[in-house]
């Protein structure tokens, strides 16, 4: 499949900090839990760094299409019930450097708690030197995964 970037400007957003963690709720990083059972199921995520990027990409919105990775059921807490996640493939791009990375959907239809606004984009990158929130950066989806709409 060939892939179409589609080129969103966004800016870093703080996020419920969930992912990196601990949190509020979670006495743990979701990432640290979620990571193995997705390497279990064919996506590696070890090169990237433990948390994710809220990217504010207002005025446009984005629903998955047909991503890469869709996990059903994934038990990674016991705190609540099993979550679906999918995942399609993005780069970032902060200061003319770019990094590779994926989109992190947790689908809303199964969460408890923490859900996100549509506008934000969470992204799995590598490790990021120097990028703090406010900051502005360009995130490229792929179209033919992703959906964008303008809002």
């Amino acid at each position: 499949m060939s892939e179409k970037w589609i080129p969103l400007h966004g800016k870093l957003a703080r996020g419920y900090r969930v992912a990196s963690g601990p949190s509020a709720d979670y006495p743990y990083g979701a990432l640290e839990r979620q990571r193995p059972i997705f390497e279990s199921r064919g996506l590696d995520l070890s090169g990237y760094f433990n948390g994710t990027l809220n990217i504010d990409i207002r005025p446009f919105e984005f629903r998955m299409r047909s991503p890469e990775f869709t996990f059903r059921s994934v038990e990674w807490t016991d705190l609540h019930p099993p979550e679906d996640f999918s995942f399609s493939r993005c780069k970032v791009v902060f200061q003319g450097a770019e990094y590779d990375g994926w989109v992190y959907y947790p689908h809303p239809e199964t969460k408890r708690r923490n859900f996100q606004d549509p506008s934000l984009l969470e992204a799995i990158a590598g490790w990021i030197e120097g990028i703090e929130y406010g900051d502005e950066l360009e995130v490229l989806v792929n179209g033919e995964e992703i959906e964008v709409v303008e809002i």
